[in-house]
């Protein structure tokens, strides 16, 4: 990749081996351990914009997922693995352990919620506490698809499409495609709301073509074996244990999925509050002062 703004000043630079080969992270702050986990399709440095006020409390781990930004691109399974969010929670979890943190506290975005929660899920003596941005969870979306929903996430099915053809259609011209996805869901159907710096992060990773397989690995993973360790959790009864604060945008994916995004919610955790941010879908970015001050709020409370 070209050489490429800073958006962390002060913060560490960490490579981290784990089961999905190795994991980069920004870490820097002071307080109990926060991880932070980005969406699609973008990079740690979506947190930019929250960081200065979130690391005056926490300390913060702000990773790449596998495959995205300068995290390693592993090879995927037949299942898609190590891109569901099974393998990638279990990923995320060995680097706070090697940065020194058994519990912690989380917040994902976009697909990074959905790792977020599979983690709570699955490692359920891990979080402190757990929030999402702009989802609900994968069962809810793919097992509530109507006519409008899918107009919406039309990616979601043409992400997970058997290869090489997603890959193939986006590797035309992968600036465009990334700039004509983005730009519609954000309130202001522009991408104005991004620094210009972190747009630059967002397209040097997107022009490389094993990334751009990678994503769509993620997306194949969430239309099969995600959906399956969903349905399976939901079948078997399981709840998110931790305090879960569901973060979504007025004009945001969940507002389009659900009447009520929070009781969805409540059908997947014991103890869960929430509401709607003035945006669309990226949050951290679109109006960082009122995320940040939630996260504060309900990460600190």
């Amino acid at each position: 990749m070209p050489d490429l703004a800073d958006l962390f000043p002060g913060f560490a630079s960490h490579w981290i081996d784990t089961s999905a080969g190795k994991i980069f992270a920004r870490a820097g702050g002071a307080g109990p351990p926060l991880l932070l986990l980005h969406g699609y399709a973008q990079t740690n440095v979506m947190w930019h914009a929250v960081a200065p006020a979130l690391s005056q409390h926490f300390s913060l781990v702000i990773a790449d997922l596998p495959g995205y930004g300068w995290s390693a691109v592993p090879r995927a399974a037949a299942d898609h693995a190590p891109y569901d969010k099974r393998s990638m929670a279990k990923a995320m979890v060995e680097v706070m352990e090697q940065l020194g943190f058994a519990r912690f506290r989380l917040a994902g975005h976009d697909r990074g919620g959905r790792v977020a929660y599979r983690l709570a899920l699955d490692h359920p003596g891990r979080l402190e506490k757990l929030a999402t941005l702009d989802i609900v969870p994968t069962h809810a979306m793919w097992h509530g698809i109507d006519a409008r929903l899918a107009f919406r996430i039309w990616h979601w099915t043409f992400l997970a499409l058997p290869a090489p053809f997603p890959e193939d259609m986006i590797g035309r011209d992968p600036v465009a495609y990334w700039n004509a996805k983005t730009a519609p869901g954000t309130k202001a159907k522009s991408l104005d709301c991004f620094d210009p710096r972190a747009l630059a992060h967002y397209r040097a990773f997107f022009l490389d073509p094993g990334r751009i397989h990678a994503t769509c690995e993620d997306y194949r993973a969430g239309r099969t074996t995600d959906l399956a360790h969903d349905d399976a959790s939901r079948a078997a009864g399981q709840k998110i244990a931790c305090p879960l604060l569901a973060l979504w945008g007025a004009s945001g994916i969940p507002s389009e999925a659900e009447a009520d995004p929070l009781a969805t919610w409540h059908e997947w955790a014991t103890d869960v509050r929430g509401f709607a941010i003035d945006c669309g879908h990226y949050l951290p970015e679109e109006n960082p002062a009122a995320t940040g001050k939630a996260l504060l709020d309900f990460f600190r409370g």
